[in-house]
This record gives C-alpha cells, structure tokens and sequence, in this order.
C-alpha cells in the first residue's frame, strides 16, 4: 500500500516523458541520416501515450482506480522528408536529389521544451509527496 498513491501515476508519467525526451534525442541526432540500415532516410519517430487504470488497495469499490499514462507505441511518421539538390552527395540520384529525412528541428525542439517541462512538472508531483509523507511521519513520532 503506498502511503501517496498520486506518486504512482506521476512515476508512470515520467517514464512515458523519459521515452519521449529519448525519441526527441533520436530524432535530433538523425535529422542528416539520409541512409539508414533499410537504405531509406530516417524517418521521424513519434511517441503515442496511452492512459491506463491503476487499481489502488485491492479493492475498486472502496477506492477508485487512479488514471496514469504509459507508452502505447512507438511509430515512424510516415511524411516524406524534403529533397535537396546536391549532385555531389553519394546518395543522391540521377537528377542530382537527395531525399532528406521528414525530421522538423523546430518540432523537435517544440516537443523537447513541452517534454521537459512535463517531467519537471511530475518530478514536483513525486518530491511534493515524499515530502507529504515525510511530513506524516514527523506528525506521528
């Protein structure tokens, strides 16, 4: 039995955020990778959140399930990255076009800033309830 339940639900969240951050990461250090293991340019990859039930105490008729969130999947966005004329590269073809990956910096960096501050807001849930606890505790000595 947790003493704050709520520290549950935001641990999950900052699992899901951890992944996002980690695809973001991926993303950024992909974004020239114009050949990758399939042949193909990189493709964005996109995080999808699913949210779950997480029964408390055993019993769900005295005590309602909490909502938290949890990675459903992890999918390649299927738009076509740019071309760019570089006859000199190695990949390009006979036109002298290279196809680019579909990955936007400035998504990237939108979805970095909103990521981060997600998990900062769930890392203030968990401290704000180990300090509840810690509190209780002090109450009962």
């Amino acid at each position: 039995m947790d003493i704050i339940p709520g520290i549950e639900t935001a641990s999950g969240a900052l699992q899901a955020q951890r992944t996002r951050l980690d695809i973001i990461a991926q993303n950024i250090a992909n974004a020239q990778t114009t050949r990758g293991p399939n042949g193909q340019p990189y493709a964005r990859q996109v995080v999808s959140f699913e949210s779950e039930l997480i029964k408390r105490m055993g019993d769900s008729t005295t005590a309602p399930a909490l909502r938290g969130v949890h990675v459903s999947q992890v999918t390649s966005d299927p738009r076509p990255g740019p071309s760019v004329h570089n006859p000199s590269h190695p990949d390009a073809d006979a036109e002298g076009f290279v196809r680019m990956p579909n990955v936007n910096m400035a998504m990237e960096m939108v979805d970095l800033i909103s990521a981060t501050r997600a998990y900062e807001a769930n890392l203030s849930v968990v401290k704000a309830g180990r300090d509840m606890a810690t509190k209780t505790l002090d109450i009962g000595r």
